[in-house]
């Protein structure tokens, strides 16, 4: 089971590295990451077992975030419709996106990082993925809005890229051009 100690945090070098592109189909142990990985987001969204485990609430998880220089995310979560998002992913890529932008008015959070970074991380509005499914099967994703930021952020990680680096570092709360908040 994957805990907070198992989540490496920034200064950690393996979070500035490009992730090398998993070999379809995954090894046995690959898949069991991912699969870990997932649960640890749910676990972490379960009230009891994160106050046992002492565990952060997070959304997304890049395996590099455990220390896994691989292409792999999970992500579980809900957005502001309700609509349930809960992938492990394989290679995942951004095939396509808006040249609309959006941010979260609140900022963004990190597994990560243990303080609090203050300013808007511009994001494109939609986007479509593609990757391989925990089952082999090769999806596309199409994401708007809070699902969109989501898997960018985590889709960032593979890329060695943190929310953070994305911020404006002369005006951090500079609306980004063509850019709306999502929080609607």
């Amino acid at each position: 089971m994957i805990t907070m100690k198992d989540i490496v945090r920034e200064g950690n070098s393996v979070l500035t590295q490009v992730a090398e592109e998993v070999e379809l189909p995954p090894t046995a142990e690959e898949k069991e990451t991912l699969e870990e990985m997932l649960q640890f987001l749910k676990n972490s969204q379960d009230e009891e077992i994160a106050e046992k485990y002492e565990l952060r609430a997070g959304v997304g998880l890049a395996a590099p975030q455990i220390g896994i220089s691989k292409r792999m995310i999970a992500v579980h979560f809900q957005d502001f419709d309700e609509n349930e998002y809960s992938y492990g992913l394989f290679n995942p890529k951004i095939i396509s996106h808006s040249v609309a932008e959006t941010f979260l008015s609140g900022g963004e959070g990190c597994l990560s990082v243990d303080r609090e970074v203050p300013g808007y991380v511009p994001r494109y509005q939609k986007v479509t993925i593609k990757a391989t499914d925990l089952e082999g099967n090769e999806v596309k994703i199409k994401l708007r809005g809070y699902a969109a930021i989501v898997f960018q952020h985590e889709i960032d990680h593979l890329n060695g890229v943190m929310f953070y680096d994305r911020i404006n570092k002369q005006d951090p709360f500079a609306v980004p051009e063509n850019a709306k908040p999502c929080d609607q």
